[in-house]
């Protein structure tokens, strides 16, 4: 294919020049954020030194600082508030990140997921760890790659298992109407996220099977009454009212009967050990681009399942190092997918079973058809490897070194699986033993 983009030397200076420069106006605005957040924190702490002698006085302090800086700021005094609660947060609990944040090393929105994620872990002891395994990633990936790791990160450091929370959880599900404008309400569902996540997989393959047959119907009869232009998101919402208007349930009402009934094509990730050990001790499985699942969930679904895959890792880094398959077939293929994951240009998080195989050299070039000459693009990158400046080469173990048309380079790990269980975490999770009776 022709490249023509950003052949000219005179541009690739310029496009080198503008990288350069939108490269450090970033790192400033990270660092003026942090700033901002730095004084309100002082404000926070201000708030908190106000003498008070009851949580109502306390509060009324907060919200006498907040009003403050809100008149200032122009936004809510409400938001304010919210913001100096973060900002405290971070300063007193994440004490590193706050480091890295105003360093200019990290986002506003990597410190925001830093946060999210860490807030939960218990312990102080517990958050520096956490901090000691997430800012190397922080510093390198994108957000959205970051979310995913942030969570796992954090759920092994927990001091109530995850099994626990998500009973508790589970019991919260339900669903309830909001009203909105214009003669329209929300329908919002709460449960469990294989459920939830399935039942969207569900609808989405529907939908595209009524678009494609409409589209088959309006060629064949040449009548445009036929042509349907609605997007995805409203066949998803014409076939959920179908369904539960005109279907009749089948009185699926326990976990196992609902979860057999899953169609819808769903990745998840389960320790060997998840499969075997008890609850309490049982490390989640892994929903795909969501988050962790509870073990029970975990082995209904493995369980259930016509064919799954056997990933076997490096016992340390959790590096994918081999795939094997129950039913085998396609053997190359699902062992790209399970060291992949997602697309492998830098920050991009498609998943890899949506993503486009592709040879690095062109099989029309000599490429061989390899493990070490294959890797999972999306759409989108794919297009960008071949009709624009950038190349990718591979480095071994699975490494992809990306050179822009500007010549930076940017390497991308492959992230192995998402789920690994180190030696200190099952130490940490084992029961203390009975003392010894002598």
């Amino acid at each position: 294919m022709t490249t023509s983009a950003m052949t000219s030397p005179v541009l690739n200076v310029l496009l080198d020049d503008v990288a350069t420069t939108l490269g450090s106006v970033d790192q400033t605005i990270n660092q003026m954020m942090a700033v901002k957040t730095a004084l309100l924190a002082t404000a926070a702490r201000i708030a908190d030194d106000e003498p008070f002698g009851s949580v109502d006085s306390r509060e009324m302090s907060h919200r006498a600082v907040a009003t403050e800086l809100a008149a200032v700021l122009r936004i809510s005094d409400r938001a304010v508030e919210a913001q100096m609660g973060d900002a405290a947060l971070l300063v007193n609990a994440f004490p590193v990140t706050a480091a890295a944040f105003g360093a200019g090393r990290i986002s506003y929105a990597h410190m925001r997921i830093i946060l999210a994620a860490g807030q939960p872990i218990e312990t102080a002891e517990g958050r520096a760890r956490f901090e000691k395994i997430v800012l190397p990633r922080a510093e390198s990936e994108s957000p959205n790659r970051l979310r995913p790791f942030a969570k796992q990160a954090a759920e092994r450091l927990r001091e109530v298992s995850f099994t626990e929370r998500h009973r508790e959880a589970r019991e919260r599900r339900g669903v309830w109407v909001r009203e909105a404008d214009d003669g329209m309400a929300e329908l919002v569902q709460f449960g469990p996220s294989a459920l939830i996540h399935a039942e969207h997989d569900r609808l989405t393959q529907m939908a595209f099977a009524q678009k494609t047959e409409n589209k088959r119907i309006a060629k064949e009869s040449k009548n445009d009454d036929f042509a349907d232009e609605r997007m995805m998101a409203q066949l998803r919402c014409d076939i959920l009212s179908d369904l539960i208007l005109t279907g009749v349930p089948k009185g699926h009402t326990t976990t196992d009967g609902l979860l057999g009934e899953i169609q819808a094509h769903i990745d998840i990730t389960v320790p060997a050990l998840s499969l075997t050990d008890p609850d309490g001790l049982a490390a989640p499985g892994h929903l795909e681009g969501i988050g962790p699942i509870d073990p029970e969930t975990a082995r209904i679904l493995v369980g259930q399942t016509p064919g799954f895959d056997r990933v076997f890792t490096d016992p340390v880094s959790g590096t994918v190092v081999a795939v094997d398959r129950y039913r085998p077939s396609a053997e190359m293929r699902r062992y790209l997918r399970a060291r992949d994951r997602r697309c492998r240009f830098p920050g991009c998080r498609m998943l890899a079973r949506l993503c486009d195989g592709d040879h690095t050299i062109d099989h029309a070039l000599g490429g061989p058809t390899a493990l070490s000459n294959l890797a999972d693009f999306c759409r989108r990158h794919h297009v960008t490897k071949h009709c624009t400046p950038w190349k990718v080469r591979q480095l071994g173990g699975g490494l992809l070194e990306w050179t822009s048309p500007t010549g930076r380079t940017y390497v991308d790990r492959p992230p192995g699986v998402a789920t690994h269980v180190t030696f200190e975490d099952i130490q940490d999770r084992m029961p203390d033993p009975d003392p010894a009776p002598f």
